[in-house]
Formats: C-alpha cells, sequence, structure tokens
C-alpha cells in the first residue's frame, strides 16, 4: 500500500509542474480576454454620434415649434381683450389674424405630413422611396417656413402687447 501511495505521490508531483504551466496559461488567457473586452466596452461609449437623418430634422423643427401652439393661444386671448378695450382695433385684429393663420398652418401641416408618411418611416427610419423622399423634400421647405411665420407672428403680437 506504501508503495502505491509512494507511486501516487510520485506521479502528483511530476505532474504538478505541468498543472502549474497549464493554469498559468489559462490564467493569462482569461486575463487577455478580459482586458479585450474592457477596453472594447469602453470605446463604445466613445462612439461617434450619428448625423441626423432628413426626417430627424424635421421631426426637431417640428419638436421646436409644437410648444409656442400653447403661446399662440394665450396670445390670441390677450389680444382678443386688447380688441375689446380698445377704438382702434386693426393692429390686434391683423395680430390675431397672424396668430391663427399659423396657428391653422401648424395643425395642417401635421395632418399632410401624417398622411404622407407612416410611423415606420417616421419613428423607425424605413428606407423612403424616390418619390417619399420628394415628399420629403417638400415638408422640410414647408416646416421652415411655418417655424418662420410662427416665430414672425408671435414676435409681432408680443410687441403689440408691449
Amino acid at each position: 500500500m506504501f508503495l502505491f501511495y509512494s507511486f501516487c505521490l510520485k506521479e502528483i508531483v511530476s505532474l504538478l509542474p505541468i498543472k502549474i504551466i497549464m493554469m498559468k496559461k489559462q490564467f493569462l488567457l482569461l486575463a487577455s480576454l478580459l482586458l479585450t473586452l474592457s477596453f472594447s466596452c469602453k470605446n463604445e461609449n466613445k462612439a461617434v454620434p450619428q448625423e441626423k437623418t432628413q426626417m430627424q430634422e424635421v421631426i426637431a423643427i417640428h419638436d421646436e415649434v409644437m410648444p409656442k401652439m400653447e403661446t399662440i393661444g394665450k396670445l390670441i386671448g390677450q389680444i382678443e381683450d386688447k380688441i375689446k378695450a380698445t377704438d382702434t382695433p386693426e393692429a390686434f385684429m391683423k395680430a390675431r389674424q397672424d396668430l391663427r393663420d399659423s396657428n391653422k398652418a401648424m395643425m395642417d401641416w401635421m395632418m399632410r405630413f401624417g398622411d404622407r408618411f407612416d410611423g415606420e418611416e417616421i419613428m423607425k427610419g424605413k428606407t423612403l422611396s424616390e418619390e417619399k423622399q420628394q415628399l420629403l423634400d417638400e415638408e422640410e421647405t414647408k416646416i421652415k417656413a411655418l417655424r418662420d411665420q410662427m416665430n414672425t407672428s408671435i414676435k409681432n403680437a408680443e410687441e403689440l402687447l408691449k
């Protein structure tokens, strides 16, 4: 029995350097894998942001001017009070009409835009056909003009109310 243990002990001792070498190799492999993963994850966070698509630009302009609808409503109410309180309401009436026209133009634009494009095209960046791309070009021009119209009508009304 002693011989058996002695033989096993000799085998274990002789295999020990091999096991240590194997463990070192496995450790180095694991460590290099972890380092590689940690650096690759850090690079993902530093990725260059993509440029906005034309559709995203159009939606961004819409999102910029949409909150101004509330401002237009408030200004119309203030101007109506001035129309009732003055003997010469013509300037106030024109400002009110400009605000109403801006409001209607925004509502019409949103309706038309929603009819021309579906949710996948607007929200998910679905590729547009050549015809749809031309429609988007038109809508971009229209929303930019609408933004200018709204800003001008608001500015004029606010100056008149001072």
